[in-house]
């Protein structure tokens, strides 16, 4: 899968697409979330679950837009399930930190304070650090 490469191209991929989905990852994240997505995708119970499946609905849906424009502008040719399988990384990975109680849970066990985590923004930037590193991982799989 990710077999050495002396031209460099598979780097290359590799920084365009992050590229595309970082970039897509920011405009979905916060101009085309709705506000009520926003205020009610970490609530408990199925309007928080919804909320949250409809945000990251859109989110892929930006994000497959922003891959597509990526390899009509260039040229580049990206493995179809390589693409499906990044963007299912970044869709899963998404969900699960913006339903809030698995990230918060992950974080205290991890020795972060609870307190941090409702004050001075530390649970958002968790949350973006977490779907950056998620990007990453992505965008791996969408370059193959």
């Amino acid at each position: 899968m990710f077999a050495p490469d002396p031209t460099g191209m598979h780097a290359a991929v590799f920084a365009a697409v992050f590229a595309a989905l970082y970039a897509a990852h920011q405009v979905a994240d916060h101009w085309v979330q709705t506000q009520h997505q926003a205020d009610c995708k970490g609530e408990p119970g199925w309007a928080g679950r919804l909320a949250c499946a409809a945000h990251v609905a859109t989110y892929t849906l930006t994000a497959a837009v922003a891959l597509t424009t990526l390899a009509l502008a260039t040229g580049l040719r990206l493995d179809g399930w390589g693409v499906a399988v990044g963007l299912t990384v970044s869709a899963v990975s998404h969900y699960i930190a913006d339903r809030r109680t698995p990230l918060r849970r992950l974080a205290v066990a991890l020795g972060k304070d609870p307190h941090w985590l409702t004050r001075g923004g530390g649970m958002y930037a968790l949350d973006q650090s977490w779907h950056i590193g998620f990007l990453f991982i992505a965008a791996l799989f969408c370059a193959v």
